[in-house]
């Protein structure tokens, strides 16, 4: 009984010491693959260790270095955290793996979009308890205060205003923007007179004191079915009923405005002040330039660090888009504007009645659906017109890098979002009859109407047809200031607009 007894007790002693083992074995690894030593050895892009090293959590006056899992994990302690490393884990190794790291799109990785699933808003708090540490400037006690007004109702993130934080980026910035970017022109280089159009053709604006232009392309009045059928593949319910509408001959700029043009607007109108927009323009009757006030400083790089030049001009608001707009109708002595929805489409149509204006199967051109990751998208025609999810890079493009559409006009498919006039309805077009000419939408609404989808969408949001949206407060979401901007917007990256000249009465 005895021998029976030791052998019992032997055997729990094994297992106790053989638990404690395992404990500390386990305990040991866990706590070896945490280090930043061991992150590195699976994400082994040297430009991730050498940003962290230049950033706040590398370099600063306290002398304290975060580490890898200190932001990339939730506190340590909780269910959550252990949950996370585990997923991590099985993923991060089965990239090394199987991944070539040539194939990995590093700088979509840098952006917000992506690193708000990799950072965890708890371990930000966990370190940074005091919000309003001695030394802080008014402007970041303001958005302090909003963050903690509205961090739960508007699922605001620290990092949706200190990016760069964690990993330095010298593209980045969330202050405001001092002066105006580096133009390469000089005043030889200078417009005097605007175009003269003297025929129905395509023109080059010529915008007085600046030494930018624009290309604008003659579209021809005609008729078209605004809308998809119902058996159009990917449709959604706001793009009908179809009606048959007639369309004024207009022009329409050849590409998206550019910051070269954006710039110059803002060059010659740029206010600090931030004056509702009932009150800029209260007295219609003025037609001098100093009538339009212009769009105050953006905070950060608002091009993203993608560059500027060419590419389209982002994040402004539907008002400063109206305004630029005005602007350029004073610079010119002509009428420009947004276009309506209906010619947006007509435009974006090209004569077309067909989902895209090259025709093909939007199914075919999607990448959604569960089959994809076997049987890839056909991308062949498409990426040849559209910089879209496919072919982006998650960034806007420049406009060479597409063909035009049969009117000559090019990026009517993705890169950015266009503003148009009318205000959104999911119901509008019940409002129009068959035959109407020139529909102009609704006549109020809260949102307004953007069309063509964006370098981060897919086919199915680039038909012709396909309809969106503003969404005003949304997109303001991480805005600093109080009051919010009516110039520019804080959180969204992919909406931009191109301008309408209207056909002047002799040419009519």
């Amino acid at each position: 009984m005895k021998g029976k007894a030791r052998t019992y007790i032997l055997i729990i002693l094994a297992g106790v010491l053989l638990g404690l083992g395992t404990a500390v074995g386990v305990g040991t690894l866990y706590e070896k693959t945490s280090t930043n030593e061991a992150c590195m050895s699976c994400h082994y892009h040297t430009d991730a260790d050498n940003a962290w090293k230049q950033s706040y959590h590398y370099l600063n006056g306290s002398g304290v270095s975060t580490d890898c899992a200190a932001c990339h994990l939730p506190p340590k302690g909780t269910p959550a955290h252990f949950w996370a490393k585990t997923k991590v884990g099985i993923k991060d190794l089965w990239s090394y793996i199987w991944k070539d790291k040539e194939d990995i799109d590093w700088n979509m990785k840098k952006e917000l979009e992506y690193a708000s699933k990799i950072v965890y808003n708890e371990s930000c708090k966990e370190c940074h308890t005091n919000l309003y540490p001695e030394g802080v400037s008014d402007d970041a006690i303001t958005a302090h205060l909003y963050y903690e007004e509205n961090e739960s109702k508007l699922d605001l993130q620290c990092i949706s205003c200190h990016l760069d934080a964690g990993h330095y980026n010298p593209n980045y910035s969330h202050s405001k923007m001092a002066g105006l970017p580096v133009s390469k022109s000089g005043a030889k280089d200078m417009f005097l007179e605007p175009a003269k159009i003297e025929s129905f053709a395509n023109f080059k604006e010529t915008i007085p004191m600046t030494a930018v232009s624009i290309d604008m392309v003659a579209v021809p009045g005609g008729s078209f079915v605004i809308g998809s059928p119902e058996d159009e593949p990917m449709r959604n319910s706001d793009e009908g009923p179809t009606k048959l509408v007639e369309i004024s001959p207009f022009f329409m700029s050849e590409i998206e405005v550019t910051w070269d043009q954006y710039w110059a607007f803002y060059g010659e109108t740029m206010s600090e002040g931030r004056t509702p927009p009932s009150k800029i323009y209260a007295n219609n009757s003025r037609k001098d330039l100093d009538a339009v006030s212009g769009p105050t400083p953006p905070f950060g790089n608002p091009d993203q660090g993608w560059g500027m030049g060419s590419r389209p001009a982002i994040t402004m608001t539907h008002y400063a888009a109206e305004i630029f707009c005005k602007w350029l109708s004073l610079k010119t002595g002509k009428t420009y504007r947004l276009p309506t929805e209906a010619e947006w489409e007509y435009a974006a149509r090209g004569g077309s009645q067909e989902p895209y204006f090259f025709g093909g199967d939007p199914k075919k051109y999607s990448s959604e659906g569960f089959l994809r990751s076997i049987f890839p998208a056909d991308t062949s025609t498409i990426s040849s017109y559209a910089v879209y999810k496919e072919n982006s890079r998650n960034r806007t493009g420049e406009p060479g890098s597409v063909k035009a559409n049969p009117f000559g006009l090019k990026n009517m498919y993705g890169n950015v979002m266009e503003y148009c006039s009318d205000w959104y309805s999911e119901t509008a077009y019940s409002l129009i009859t068959d035959g109407e000419k020139d529909p102009k939408g609704p006549s109020e609404g809260t949102e307004h109407v953007v069309r063509g989808g964006t370098y981060a969408d897919d086919a199915a949001l680039l038909r012709s047809a396909a309809r969106s949206h503003t969404r005003h407060d949304a997109w303001l979401r991480t805005d600093p200031q109080n009051p919010k901007s009516i110039w520019w917007y804080s959180d969204v990256k992919s909406i931009g607009f191109r301008v309408v000249c209207e056909v002047p009465e002799n040419l009519k």
